[in-house]
């Protein structure tokens, strides 16, 4: 049928290109010959463009150069733009438009050059482009339109590159490898722009030869492929391919016996000159589409070779003969595969794997409002689908996202709101009494498809169940008429939305719309036919030992899946413990024969059954997770509801059983409570660990506080730090018995990690050597952002060792030494390196001993440095003459935002420093004074500078534990009248300041005045009765207090003439 379409085809007289504004070219006129009206018009260059690009080299190039300078058709200036092009077709490209903008005169003196001085070349311009054309148009009758995988083509633009296939997607089901990643797909892939993709990826590499492209089943692969022979044909992306030919692996299962010739041939046979094609003369792209369809597997170390284009050699030997290059080798070969048979071609020749991304969280929401316009079903279907996690996670794959979304669209918009689906067999079983209702309201036309559908959904189900055991997915018609399917009925309602027809020169071919589909089918009819079978149903041929009785098939089918290596049952046995379940009898009634009290009879001894294989296991594998999906497909859901409980509430100690870890690695995945954070605190040793650490593995942030891990845990989670498909973001280790041999672990893990951004040592005992280990992986890892190591005993040694980091580490934004008995050599250290470091922005070294001199090593700094935000130095022994030199330093510094000094020795003239210091200080915010010597006389030099400031908003006194130091009411009617003026401090903290009457007056009639403070705290200090009246009264007034802590006595005169609905109105909040 393409062939007679091809060679039938006429152009219409009519049919014009615009090649410029106001020029034309007439398809059929004599333009199109070279020789004739080409030249008077001027447009050769236009109409040749693409095959110009294609075909000149580097070398020729030069020439037309020269050439047209000699002719004064190219200056100097535009000969130099041209060579500052990096890419040779970027350079033809660009003489072109130059020659084109030029006029008539330029198109036909590169026209006469190339033909008198490299007829060849001319000849393949020219003669061949009808050749070239024709072949496109073949290519585009054959990929026009879209299918239902993907709608909308726009989501190819980039594809991910990565660095060979994980672990995970070699040895698992694909909707495994989607729920374990959360359908986030790979982490920190690259991402290639599609016309990008054949193209060297730096300036000394090469274009690569073989490219593999993998993706789960449903993300569009096939589409991919569309989408890009549609641009090229185009012309726009490769320009410089002269020659794209696709295959897709089903049209090679006809074959037993192929040459590279015939392959052409026999599905191009419109090609009959092979000469320019297998030559290497023209750039010609092999695309090999599906090879998880391939009903031969790859065996690359057995392979018999060939290179000869015209020997016909067994199909897998010529497709391996392909790849290793012994056959066209002067082609690229594109091959797209899902991940667990794409493991079949050995890496070494793969010169570049990219991955198809899957919808993202902003992509399915449009998504379904493109399907939906009606808003209210819009919210409806995305909080469902936000309530269900898995159904949202398994929504990466376009064609599951379409069938998620249309069935809960079809049960909202036909009033069945309350039956939402939350597992995947009752989805899927709503799906398909969607399909088979589809629109009709009528009793009896419902009726009579139900009637129709009853025997097609009995064979559908025999081929999906054979073909999956077999790993077959696409099926002839001779597989059609052996499970009793007459073709004739494919035209019906039911076989149309599930199955997909393919047609090519070569054969025709039917698959079902997804794998699940598929699976989904099979369930159904082994479950149908298991009630009535006596033998192993697995064996088709039916000899076996019998079996006998539901029970004994379910063991058997689960028993199966639990062998497989690549988990090819796993969903096949999810469903079919979901058909057990009471909820699917309303929606299959009409299609399958179900009894709800049978459903009773089968559900305890499948449960029974299903927790006895988890409590078998001593490693918790995702066959494992598989076992706890069927629990709660079978709607077994008591096992999860407790240790979801536990995982809430924090209370897992000693209950992580075998069984339950299976369920917690299960909850992992789908778990709200595990979203955001995993809280597994208090609960793990080294034997449940080593159980778990495959699931951790696709955890984001995890908290392991108070575990007493020791040193053999760490090297565990060091082994998962260093898998290349690691996940996890944040951990934190705080408050276990971890030493530098510990550490030792994790440092080794981080040399080659590239997702960990947060670690947490908090508490433990690494040491000097320890923080060393860290320190050298730090200068290679460019992850980890946040380092706390609080509390570890790592002394002057270890300080100096984090010191020599921060001179070369560019990432590091936290670091957090606090209490680690640092002293004045090891800040002096800490300081030098901060003279170079531009990327700190927090640095804790509270509780430590720096003392003045440390103090003066960084205040030093702060005046070369000015990236650090946050510096934390409380409780270091710090004395006036310390914060003298740092109030200098503060003068100058144009970066800190917040200084934490409290718990030290500032006095009055440390204090009155500050206070000069801020009247000059424009950057700092937050200044946390708290547990200071500073009194009344203090507080007035700081109150003169508030005066002055307008970017301080915080401002902490608090008293010191002796009681020794007040501001007393002259310090606060001084900082009351800063107050009156001051429009940036917004936090206020007076704990036990020693203030009364007249300073908490003063106070309140500041406040009537002032408009930014939102944070007062009173706590500790004794105003009375009337100051309580006063700030009583000041509330009436002030609109932008927000927060007001007192002492409880005053309570009822604050509030007793101030309503508090009001004031709840007014959003305050009352604090005594």
């Amino acid at each position: 049928m393409e062939k007679d379409t091809l060679n039938s085809f006429t152009l219409d007289s009519n049919r014009r290109i615009a090649w410029q504004e106001d020029c034309y070219v007439d398809l059929q006129s004599d333009a199109c010959c070279p020789h004739t009206k080409m030249k008077s018009e001027g447009v050769w260059i236009q109409m040749y463009r693409k095959q110009l690009v294609q075909s000149i080299s580097g070398p020729f190039l030069e020439s037309i150069v020269a050439h047209m300078q000699k002719l004064d058709l190219l200056s100097r200036e535009e000969a130099l733009g041209v060579q500052a092009k990096v890419q040779l077709p970027e350079k033809v490209l660009a003489v072109i438009n130059i020659l084109a903008s030029k006029g008539p005169q330029a198109s036909e003196s590169l026209q006469a050059f190339i033909e008198h001085t490299n007829t060849q070349l001319y000849q393949h311009i020219t003669v061949q482009d009808p050749f070239v054309q024709k072949h496109i148009e073949a290519l585009q009758t054959r990929y026009g339109g879209l299918t239902p995988e993907r709608p909308s083509l726009s989501g190819f633009s980039n594809l991910l590159l990565v660095e060979g296939l994980s672990d995970l997607q070699q040895k698992e089901h694909d909707a495994m490898q989607i729920e374990a990643t959360k359908g986030m797909g790979r982490h920190n892939a690259r991402q290639l722009a599609l016309d990008k993709l054949l193209q060297p990826l730096t300036r000394v590499s090469m274009p690569p030869r073989i490219l593999l492209t993998v993706g789960v089943a449903g993300i569009g692969k096939s589409s991919l492929v569309r989408h890009f022979v549609q641009l090229w044909s185009k012309g726009e992306i490769c320009q410089d391919v002269t020659f794209i030919f696709p295959f897709s692996f089903w049209e090679l299962n006809a074959f037993e016996k192929l040459s590279a010739e015939r392959l052409v041939k026999q599905v191009y046979p419109h090609v009959t000159n092979l000469s320019n094609i297998f030559s290497g003369s023209t750039h010609v792209l092999f695309i090999f589409d599906g090879l998880d369809e391939f009903k031969c597997p790859l065996d690359f170390s057995d392979a018999l070779t060939c290179t000869d284009p015209k020997k016909e050699v067994p199909v897998d030997n010529l497709i391996t003969n392909i790849v290793r290059g012994n056959l066209l080798p002067d082609a690229t070969i594109w091959l797209t595969s899902r991940p667990t048979v794409a493991a079949q071609i050995p890496g070494g020749l793969v010169d570049r794997m990219t991955e198809i991304p899957g919808f993202g969280y902003k992509e399915i929401e449009a998504f379904l409002c493109n399907m939906y316009p009606d808003e209210g079903v819009v919210k409806q279907i995305w909080s469902h689908l936000k309530s269900n996690k898995i159904f949202l996670v398994m929504s990466y794959v376009p064609c599951i996202c379409w069938v998620v979304v249309s069935t809960l669209g079809f049960l909202i918009k036909t009033g069945s709101q309350d039956c939402l689906p939350r597992t995947w067999t009752e989805l899927y079983s709503y799906f398909f009494k969607m399909i088979v209702e589809g629109d009709s309201k009528e009793p009896q036309k419902i009726e009579q498809a139900y009637g129709s559908s009853r025997k097609i959904i009995g064979s559908l189900g025999r081929l999906a169940f054979y073909g999956l055991i077999k790993r077959k997915y696409t099926f002839y018609e001779q597989d059609m008429k052996a499970n009793g399917i007459d073709l004739p009925s494919l035209q019906g309602s039911l076989s149309s939305r599930v199955l997909v027809r393919g047609e090519s020169a070569v054969t025709t071919v039917y698959c079902f719309l997804h794998l699940s589909i598929q699976e989904f089918l099979a369930a159904t009819y082994y479950y149908t036919a298991s009630r009535r079978a006596i033998f192993d149903l697995f064996t088709e041929s039916g000899m076996s030992w019998p079996k006998i009785g539901f029970q004994n098939h379910f063991k058997n089918a689960l028993q199966r899946s639990q062998q497989s290596e690549d988990g090819q049952l796993d969903v096949f046995v999810r469903f079919l413990s979901g058909l057990l379940s009471p909820l699917v009898v309303k929606p299959l009634s009409g299609l399958l024969p179900l009894a709800r009290d049978e459903h009773s009879g089968f559900r305890v001894p499948a449960a029974a059954f299903l927790q006895g294989v988890l409590s078998s296991g001593c490693t918790v594998s995702l066959r494992a997770v598989n076992m706890v999906h069927c629990l709660q497909e079978l709607q077994h859901t008591e096992l999860t509801r407790a240790l979801e409980e536990g995982l809430r509430n924090n209370s897992l100690a000693g209950k992580l059983t075998p069984i339950n870890c299976s369920v917690l690695a299960y909850l992992l995945q789908v778990s709200e409570e595990c979203a955001e954070e995993t809280n597994l605190s208090n609960c793990l040793n080294y034997n449940i660990v080593k159980s778990l650490l495959p699931q951790l593995l696709y955890c984001n942030n995890i908290r392991l506080e108070n575990n007493n891990f020791k040193d053999d845990v760490m090297e565990l989670l060091g082994s998962l730090l260093s898998a290349k498909d690691c996940h996890l973001q944040k951990i934190s280790l705080a408050e276990n018995a971890i030493s530098n041999k510990g550490a030792k672990a994790i440092s080794r893990s981080l040399m080659v990690n590239r997702s960990l951004t947060s670690l947490d040592f908090r508490s433990n005992n690494i040491g000097p050597k320890g923080a060393k280990a860290l320190a050298d992986a730090l200068k290679r890892n460019q992850a980890l952002v946040s380092l706390c190591l609080q509390n570890n005993f790592i002394e002057e040694e270890g300080a100096k060792s984090i010191a020599e980091v921060l001179v070369t580490n560019r990432k590091l934004i936290t670091l957090n030494l606090q209490k680690n008995s640092i002293s004045t050599e090891g800040a002096q250290r800490i300081a030098e390196a901060l003279k170079r470091n531009q990327t700190l922005k927090e640095l804790i070294l509270s509780s430590n001993q720096l003392g003045d001199k440390g103090v003066a090593a960084l205040a030093q700094a702060l005046t070369m440095n000015h990236s650090l935000i946050s510096l934390h130095l409380q409780s270091n022994s710090i004395s006036n003459k310390g914060v003298t030199v740092l109030t200098k330093a503060l003068r100058l510094n144009r970066g800190l935002v917040h200084l934490n000094l409290r718990e030290n020795s500032i006095g009055v003239e440390g204090a009155k420093d500050i206070a000069k210091a801020l009247q000059e200080n424009n950057t700092l915010r937050n200044l946390d004074l708290q547990w200071n010597f500073i009194k009344s006389k203090a507080a007035k030099a700081l109150a003169q500078a508030l005066l002055s400031n307008n970017t301080l908003q915080q401002l902490e006194y608090v008293q010191h534990l002796l009681q020794e130091n007040t501001i007393g009411d002259e310090g606060m009617i001084a900082l009351a009248e800063a107050l009156r003026r001051n429009t940036a401090l917004t936090a206020l903290f007076l704990q036990g300041v020693s203030v009364g009457k007249s300073g908490a007056i003063a106070l309140a009639e500041a406040l009537t005045f002032n408009k930014t403070l939102h944070t007062l705290d009173l706590r500790g200090n004794s105003i009375g009765m009337e100051g309580a009246k006063a700030m009583s009264n000041a509330l009436k007034a002030n609109r932008s207090l927000r927060i007001l802590k007192y002492v409880t006595i005053y309570k009822h005169v604050i509030t007793q003439s101030f309503s508090m609905d009001i004031f709840k109105r007014e959003r305050k909040k009352l604090i005594s």
